[in-house]
């Protein structure tokens, strides 16, 4: 405690990440959320204050893996978000109430805690493991250079190559890691909670494979600043961008159940999800509708945090699916926003609007991002 103190107080740090969190909470041999030391970081007036996340796994112990067990004070790496949506988008029949909920901040594990959809700190790859390039370019793990036999890392990845193992020069194979990329980004920077961007996956740095690098100190784990992925760096600006710009991404708030107005859930075809349509083992897409202007967040300064309304279309398919736009409100007019298949279609204002009951092709492995200006009666808003 007297180290934190200090970091906090001598060299102004915002907080801590503590690795292998559990293990600092070990009570008789096994995880306590109530253990001496939670409990005294709670009750600290200045660590408590402190951004304090947790790398919710352990080493060595039975029950070594306590996702959604810390206090309310911490935030926690998702493991399981990042689990759903690699498996999701290399179409893998995770379900798509799983998917929903990981979307939507993981209220399964927060929610009845009473914490907050901040808690969950969604990640799609973390400095241990594949980079996003690899994730996309490699089926198997290439450690050789580590000097244990390929021995080392984990095999349990999850990860696709698109059809060709590591580097190669065919296009329709790299155009696929592309939308892929784009689709997971995209995934991650509009999901609830906060989101954690691996450093160079924004650029599209590759380790060659080699997903347990930390004992690399060369050009397996070095950044390439002379080639980077401009295209998708580009694309990664526009996504937070985007997310910085709208609260509705941001809400502070669990929005769950289909009594919430302020969020629905539809099919393709444009109909509200059934229960029926959440327990298909098999699908593989749905369309989300935020409204923006119903129930706001408030600012700190307490202006409401009204914003447009959003409709994010999702389509982990190997092939193009037709989604017919659903009726939300009375007037509503959409506009491309983001389309991960074909990032450089006209989008924003000058795109043509499109109402309820329109057809929108989305390409295969894809998310189509539509916004709708909010009403201009709601009024007193701000999105900040």
């Amino acid at each position: 405690m007297d180290s934190l103190r200090y970091w906090l107080t001598e060299m102004h740090v915002d907080g801590f990440r503590f690795d292998l969190a559990p293990a600092l909470a070990r009570q008789e041999g096994e995880f306590e959320a109530r253990s001496a030391f939670l409990d005294l970081v709670s009750q600290d007036p200045v660590v408590s204050r402190a951004k304090l996340v947790a790398e919710p796994w352990d080493v060595g112990q039975m029950d070594s893996y306590d996702l959604g067990r810390f206090p309310p004070v911490w935030r926690e790496w998702n493991g399981k978000y990042r689990d759903t949506m690699r498996d999701f988008w290399r179409s893998h029949p995770v379900g798509i109430g799983e998917f929903a909920s990981r979307f939507c901040g993981s209220s399964d594990m927060y929610g009845r805690a009473r914490r907050r959809p901040t808690a969950s700190v969604n990640l799609i790859t973390v400095h241990d493991g594949f980079t996003l390039r690899d994730l996309v370019s490699y089926d198997d793990k290439h450690n050789e250079a580590n000097g244990e036999d390929n021995r080392d890392g984990t095999s349990d990845n999850r990860s696709w190559n698109c059809g060709a193992e590591g580097a190669t020069e065919d296009p329709a194979v790299l155009a696929l890691r592309s939308r892929q990329s784009r689709a997971m980004l995209t995934t991650l920077l509009l999901s609830f909670g906060i989101p954690m961007l691996l450093g160079g996956d924004e650029m599209g740095r590759t380790q060659q494979g080699n997903n347990n690098a930390y004992c690399q100190d060369n050009e397996i784990t070095w950044f390439d600043w002379s080639g980077p992925d401009t295209d998708l760096l580009e694309f990664t600006r526009r996504l937070i961008t985007l997310r910085r710009a709208h609260p509705v991404f941001r809400r502070s708030r669990f929005l769950a159940g289909a009594e919430a107005s302020e969020l629905r859930w539809f099919t393709p075809a444009g109909t509200g999800m059934t229960g029926a349509d959440w327990a298909d083992p098999n699908a593989l897409a749905v369309a989300l509708y935020l409204d923006g202007s119903d129930a706001p967040d408030r600012a700190a300064d307490g202006t409401w945090l009204i914003d447009d309304d959003f409709l994010v279309l999702v389509n982990a398919w190997w092939e193009p699916l037709d989604f017919v736009l659903p009726d939300t409100r009375p007037q509503v007019a959409w506009q491309v926003e983001i389309d991960t298949h074909d990032p450089g279609s006209q989008t924003g204002p000058a795109a043509a609007d499109r109402k309820p009951g329109d057809h929108i092709t989305v390409g295969p492995r894809s998310v189509v991002v539509l916004k709708s200006p909010c009403p201009a009666e709601s009024g007193g808003g701000t999105a900040a």
